[in-house]
């Protein structure tokens, strides 16, 4: 058992408001614990022994029925804490938490936990949140463990495409998670439900909100059906004149969210008061729009009426842009009609396409998208890290090999330094067959001189205008707009010493800043920010995934060990005096100050480059505790400026991802 990293405490939710002192107060009283694959970690029926959260693996938590079979009530991952119930209530455990595969667990002692209660109020009220939202319906439904989530889809006008949206999104959750997902068909009296025929649901009744029998939420079971992929739905009239309507239909809520993850309300286009109502009993509310500026501004105004009348909060509105209008607006100009961020994009849907795009064209763009939505809102993002270290970044190439091979499944992708480059590439739509041609460039060792535009070193020696140029030849203009998977590139703000994650302008910009090394690099400047390499603070940037809420993340960390470094640099510097004694001998005094002239030009780089790798070595394995699977190529034999061995680095990358597949793809289904 070892004591909390201040780093790892920041990032779990609950912890991450503290004050410094009152996170030092938890650390010292918190402990880290290992359990090995299947061990249990409590028992049903067993009193409570603490507060435990998951740090790294997957725990199941489960309770047998009065027949003494297993049911399965959720899986739990990274920052989700359990045995909370039982800690606050001082009941025994009523379900069984059990390591699926090697977990390691925060632990803080009953006695601890109840003393952080009391000296620290705002986790009492956290914490009571929790209990509330998870002891549902005691009166009607057994206790229950998981939480559930309540998706509103809205739209300011009617053939917004919301309804083709609120079915997928409902059919894509339900695969991505594998959780239990309902859908609400809400229209006033003289409208038609189509969603039954869409999910190929003949046999279905509709429960009249108005009517006296909506007053009993146990009734909305006769009117459930579930379509053949195990999705729920059901069909509801109300009357927009009739308040009572939102009434039951919230107590009709309040029943199902015992019995599902995810409920999906349908909601019809109109701007009346009683969908204010139920909108503002959802935990997000999910607004379709087109790019059309007519249509961005309806939604504008429609979210301030939201926020300003109803007091929701404006985090929770997530702005949907389906593109079944071509727009002549960019991405900066909708989101300043807007006002407000675009929380996804939704790709035009081709002539004669089906309604199920998810299930029936799971590779077309839209279905893409969507599955990217559900994955987010199912906390079951895949997230891919690629860290710092110039020619070793090649190994980046083979790991991209095989998760192309293989079909592995990444949301979202992070990178510094080279692995802003390798990330950018792939993320814009090349193959990793295609960004190992670009290496090509380099194909004999002289070769990267090319890249090196000497100057005066005012604060570097090298502007890093070649550089650009060759990022411009296959980047282009393009912005982290136009990449067909969410990105994010990390440099270093050396003023105010923090990272720098850029999500958007142009991306060779963003690869130029995280590119910086200082002392070799020009810094790159933006308005009054002088930013650097992004592997001075983040070298294996798993912290902007853990901030995105992406529970599941694979880092490749192609740093050399601490002891390889070392040895590495004792090589340079014995090289360099062996070098400068045998000039004395044998060379003129001219001979010689044009080979310490060059060995200085080649090795300074070296130097350079090793003092720094000693330090992100150190950084790089406290950042690695992040990740759920750390990948760590063998880059022996192999030095950090031979980009013309970029395909012997990729296939180290490549043999120790397949060394690790089973490992990825059990993080991946869990």
């Amino acid at each position: 058992m070892t004591q909390i990293s201040k780093l790892v405490l920041q990032e779990i939710p609950l912890f991450s408001e503290l004050t410094d002192d009152e996170r030092e107060q938890v650390i010292q009283k918190t402990e880290i614990i290992e359990y090995k694959k299947g061990q249990v970690i409590y028992e049903e029926g067993s009193l409570p022994s603490g507060f435990y959260c998951v740090l790294a693996g997957r725990v199941l938590i489960s309770s047998r029925d009065a027949f003494g079979n297993t049911r399965v009530l959720e899986y739990l991952h990274r920052a989700k804490y359990f045995g909370i119930i039982s800690l606050l209530t001082s009941e025994p455990h009523s379900v069984t938490a059990q390591a699926i595969n090697d977990c390691v667990i925060l632990f803080i002692k009953k006695d601890d936990f109840e003393y952080f209660l009391r000296r620290i109020p705002h986790l009492a009220i956290d914490l009571s949140k929790t209990l509330s939202r998870r002891l549902k319906r005691k009166d009607i439904h057994q206790k229950t463990i998981f939480e559930s989530s309540i998706i509103s889809v809205f739209s300011s006008y009617s053939q917004a495409g919301k309804t083709i949206y609120a079915l997928n999104l409902g059919l894509s959750l339900k695969k991505e998670t594998h959780k239990s997902v309902v859908i609400l068909d809400i229209l006033p009296q003289d409208k038609a439900h189509t969603l039954p025929q869409k999910l190929g649901v003949s046999d279905y009744k509709v429960l009249d909100l108005s009517s006296l029998a909506a007053d009993n939420p146990n009734l909305v079971k006769e009117f459930l059906v579930k379509e053949k992929s195990g999705i729920g739905l059901v069909c509801f009239y109300y009357k927009p004149e009739d308040e009572i309507c939102v009434r039951r239909l919230v107590g009709i809520v309040s029943l199902l969210v015992n019995d599902f993850h995810f409920l999906i309300l349908d909601l019809p286009s109109l701007m009346d008061r009683p969908i204010f109502n139920i909108l503002n009993q959802s935990d997000f509310i999910h607004i379709l729009t087109s790019p059309e500026p007519v249509d961005l501004k309806r939604t504008r105004h429609l979210i301030e009426r939201l926020v300003d009348e109803f007091s929701f909060k404006e985090e929770k509105v997530r702005v949907i842009i389906n593109e079944y209008k071509h727009s002549k607006l960019t991405h900066g100009e909708q989101v300043e009609i807007l006002n407000k961020g675009i929380f996804a994009t939704l790709p035009k849907i081709e002539l004669e396409s089906c309604d199920r795009l998810v299930d029936e064209m799971p590779a077309c763009e839209y279905a893409r998208a969507v599955r990217r939505i559900a994955r987010q809102l199912g906390e079951s993002m895949v997230g891919l890290v690629l860290g710092v270290g110039v020619g070793y970044g090649f190994c980046h190439i083979g790991v991209l090999r095989v998760l192309e091979e293989e079909k592995i499944p990444i949301d979202v992708i992070v990178g510094a330094s080279i692995g802003s480059v390798i990330a950018s590439l792939w993320a814009v739509g090349k193959s990793s067959k295609e960004i190992l041609e670009i290496t090509k460039e380099f194909k004999e060792p002289k070769h990267i001189w090319n890249l090196l535009d000497f100057t005066l070193p005012f604060m570097g020696f090298i502007k890093g205008n070649k550089l650009r140029k060759l990022l411009d030849k296959h980047l282009g203009n393009k912005t982290f707009y136009d990449v067909k998977l969410p990105l994010r590139i990390v440099a270093s703000d050396v003023k105010r010493k923090e990272s720098k994650v850029f999500e958007k302008g142009l991306l060779v910009d963003a690869i130029m800043a995280s590119c910086a090394m200082p002392g070799v690099f020009m810094p790159f400047k933006i308005k009054e920010e002088m930013l650097f390499d992004g592997g001075i603070i983040n070298p294996l940037p798993t912290e902007p995934l853990i901030k995105m809420g992406v529970k599941k993340i694979i880092a490749v960390n192609v740093t050399p060990s601490r002891q390889d470094v070392l040895r590495q640099y004792e090589e340079i510097r014995g090289q360099i005096a062996t070098g400068i004694a045998g000039n004395i001998k044998k060379r003129s005094w001219f001979g010689l100050r044009e080979y310490i002239r060059n060995s200085f030009k080649t090795n300074i780089l070296d130097i350079i480059f090793s003092s720094i790798e000693v330090l992100q070595s150190e950084v790089a394995l406290k950042e690695a505790q992040l990740a759920d699977v750390v990948l760590h190529p063998d880059t022996s034999g192999l030095n950090w400026l031979e980009l013309h061995r970029a395909e012997e680095f990729a296939k180290r990358g490549e043999e120790e991802t397949r060394k690790n597949l089973d490992r990825i793809w059990q993080v991946i289904k869990e």
